[in-house]
């Protein structure tokens, strides 16, 4: 376990608040860099949090994370409801694989159907059935209430800047990592 871990173990690293933590590590090691612990221990905190209580939301819905963003992306492009596997992929952020594997756990539960693109050969069009719309509607609606409240401490302003924020921070990090991949918390398969 590193020093940090041994100093703070899990059960009561929530107790501390980051500066103890960026203010012992500069004692036990002037000279490294601390500052991002301020930034990134909170943000991976807060991951968890509402990762968590995503997740119970979704389990008392009995729906699972992967079904929803699947509905979702098809709820979301507009009537006929209908994308193909490829642009599915696209605005999932997940692989062909997965997208495949996601369809047809949705296919099995009647929530979408599959049929031959109309677009080109070989695609293969999926459309939200009227089952699917209306689960995917009444759990979004569930977890994007649940997150407004979980947010709602802040003002819309305060909301807005931390948008504006987080949003600059992504596109900044992911350059750096050379990664212009984006998942989704809690919606991994």
């Amino acid at each position: 376990m590193s020093k940090e871990s041994d100093d703070y173990p899990l059960d009561q690293a929530t107790d501390h608040p980051v500066g103890d933590i960026a203010a012992a590590w500069e004692r036990e090691r002037p000279g490294t860099p601390v500052t991002s612990i301020g930034i990134v221990t909170p943000i991976w905190r807060l991951a968890k949090l509402l990762g968590d209580d995503r997740r119970r939301v979704l389990t008392q819905a009995d729906v699972d994370a992967a079904t929803l963003d699947l509905l979702s992306v098809l709820r979301r492009s507009g009537a006929p409801y209908t994308l193909t596997t490829r642009e599915l992929s696209r605005r999932s952020l997940v692989t062909a694989g997965a997208v495949s594997q996601r369809v047809a756990r949705a296919e099995r539960q009647g929530l979408v159907t599959r049929a031959p693109g109309r677009s080109r050969a070989r695609t293969v069009d999926v459309s939200l059935t009227q089952e699917g719309h209306d689960l995917v509607e009444a759990t979004v609606d569930q977890v994007l209430w649940r997150e407004a409240e979980l947010v709602g401490g802040l003002t819309e302003a305060q909301q807005a800047q931390l948008t504006e924020l987080l949003g600059v921070l992504l596109r900044d990090v992911q350059q750096r990592l050379g990664d212009d991949r984006i998942s989704h918390v809690g919606l991994a398969d």
